[in-house]
């Protein structure tokens, strides 16, 4: 978090990190600071100090208010494509419907583009999503639109099969052969994940509203499982969708 210090009167800061409740989180912490919520919709993985490699597409996406204005303007002459967004809560939840896969990705051991070419994970997530888009409706809150294809269409379109699904879903699987989540790479380097703050914030919501969110519920517990020293971290298609399957 920025130091209140540290930062001039008129400073705007901009949160891009995943999650709902980030920017309220920096408001809290910097009083009289203008903060405003931002979303990264691509995949994004540390591979040296200081160096970063970009997976996957997409523009910044960051709240349309007057204030956000300079950053736009300097982002937009650096190349870096960035989208001002009106609504941007319905953006996190939508983004957070996306994140859902971190889990099913980290838990697979595969790269991206090879784990969602896959059915039986493809229907993991659309389990999820299903929980999650039904704590979203029991909230009032109805994600936005980010691609091609509305968020209530997306588990349906998830379960198709591969052959299909390739067809259909060929601009979303434009991902780098190397791309992984990373909550995969946190597993592997021994650090924790943030599934408590992903993951963990569909099931406190649909619990909230009187929900139960078993799926979802369950993967938490797997992953917790996974950042343990000798926890299980590779699991084929079929058999986390049959542990997810459960009662």
């Amino acid at each position: 978090m920025p130091h209140p210090g540290r930062l001039r009167p008129d400073a705007v800061v901009v949160s891009f990190r995943n999650g709902l409740h980030n920017a309220r989180l920096l408001r809290d912490g910097l009083p009289g600071a203008t903060v405003l919520a931002g979303m990264v919709p691509y995949n994004v993985a540390r591979t040296a100090p200081g160096t970063f490699h970009q997976g996957t597409g997409g523009a910044l996406m960051l709240d349309g208010a007057p204030a956000s204005a300079p950053l736009v303007a300097a982002l937009t002459a650096a190349g870096l494509p960035v989208e001002p967004r009106d609504h941007m809560r319905q953006v996190q939840h939508a983004k957070l419907l996306m994140n859902l896969n971190n889990a099913v990705n980290a838990l697979s051991g595969l790269p991206l583009r090879e784990q969602l070419g896959a059915r039986p994970y493809r229907t993991c997530l659309a389990l999820c999503q299903e929980e999650a888009q039904a704590a979203f409706a029991a909230e009032g809150v109805r994600p936005a639109r980010l691609g091609p294809v509305p968020a209530r269409l997306t588990p349906r379109i998830l379960r198709l099969p591969d052959a299909l699904f390739r067809r259909i879903a060929a601009a979303g699987l434009r991902v780098d052969a190397h791309a992984r989540s990373s909550m995969r790479d946190d597993l592997e380097h021994g650090r924790a994940t943030e599934i408590s703050s992903l993951r963990g914030e569909v099931v406190a919501m649909a619990e909230r509203r009187g929900l139960t969110p078993p799926v979802n519920a369950r993967l938490v517990s797997l992953v917790h499982e996974a950042e343990r020293p000798g926890g299980r971290r590779s699991w084929s298609g079929p058999e986390l969708l049959h542990a997810l399957r459960q009662p």
